[in-house]
């Protein structure tokens, strides 16, 4: 990518969208193409192929989808699974329709299967059964690799599909019934200190664990993957994680210290858990010279004052 190429980044308002555009802004690239739900529905094929005919954008950053914690996933599962199949369709086929050089997909980590071997490898893809309560989603991501993977085969296109781990980071989700488990316990724990409350219950036993991956750490490996890396090179798909894992009940007592909060956090185990560990094996993108920087705590830090900022 140069300087000056015209650079379309789907799904630029959500989290790890909005750190793509700040990582290419601070790299220097000023052709960003953005475009709101209200402008443009990505699940009406029409509008898509209308906008990419009219735009013709050279890069795509493919970071739009619907999404959710355990909750929203469970219970939305059918828009989970039409949503996010539509939305990686429509763009995948019109990037490949109007000649787009290279496309990034981004999935998510519970692709992978429910007790898939720990750290999980990318060779661990369709090896057994996913989690039951995100498999609508889950699947729909699969199909997003697959198909970038037969449009490279079939027809010598360059798109590179990366699974990141759970994110979280400034201009995250903090609805309680929408978001992931971070910015979810961070409104809880905050509104809990406003409150004066003297204990805050937590879904689940808090015994899983799961890896974190700051937003603006996931966007500098995108971009480092579009800047130097073809899909050839990278092969099917990529992991990019930060290697660092925590218990839920670990990663609750975290956020109670950086919020500032005085009581004690309860688990309610009559909640569901989800996959009992999600780690994901990081070492290809290490050996092409790309680590993760944030620690988890700086990361809530900023997560922290940038949810202060925009609802305190």
């Amino acid at each position: 990518m140069k300087a000056d190429s015209k650079i379309y980044v789907a799904g630029h308002r959500g989290l790890a969208g909005s750190a793509i555009v700040r990582r290419l802004q601070a790299g220097g690239y000023h052709h960003i193409v953005t475009r709101s739900h209200a402008e443009l529905e990505l699940t009406n094929q029409a509008a898509v192929e209308k906008f990419f005919a009219a735009e013709k954008p050279e890069y795509v950053f493919l970071a739009a989808a619907r999404v959710g914690g355990i909750y929203a996933n469970n219970t939305y599962r059918a828009e989970f699974i039409y949503q996010n199949l539509m939305i990686e369709a429509n763009i995948i086929n019109s990037c490949y329709v109007t000649g787009v050089k290279k496309l990034l997909f981004l999935g998510t980590s519970c692709i992978y299967p429910k007790l898939a071997p720990q750290p999980m490898k990318e060779e661990h893809l369709l090896t057994g059964t996913l989690e039951p309560t995100n498999e609508p989603y889950a699947i729909a991501k699969i199909a997003g690799i697959k198909m970038c993977n037969a449009y490279n085969r079939q027809y010598g296109t360059d798109y590179l599909a990366v699974m990141p781990t759970n994110l979280y980071g400034s201009g995250d989700n903090y609805d309680l019934q929408q978001s992931h488990v971070l910015p979810a316990l961070i409104r809880k724990t905050h509104d809990a200190k406003v409150k004066g409350e003297k204990e805050l219950v937590v879904w689940g036993s808090g015994s899983p664990y799961r890896e974190f991956l700051y937003s603006d750490d996931l966007a500098d490996a995108c971009v480092f993957l579009m800047e130097k890396l073809s899909a050839a090179q990278v092969g099917e798909f990529i992991n990019i994680g930060s290697s660092q894992e925590y218990t839920i009940k670990q990663s609750a007592e975290l956020i109670r210290k950086v919020v500032g909060f005085d009581g004690q956090m309860v688990f309610d185990a009559s909640k569901p858990d989800g996959t009992p560990r999600k780690l994901l094996d990081p070492s290809r993108m290490q050996q092409f010279g790309w680590i993760a920087k944030t620690t988890l705590e700086d990361g809530l830090r900023t997560a922290y004052q940038d949810f202060l900022q925009r609802f305190a």
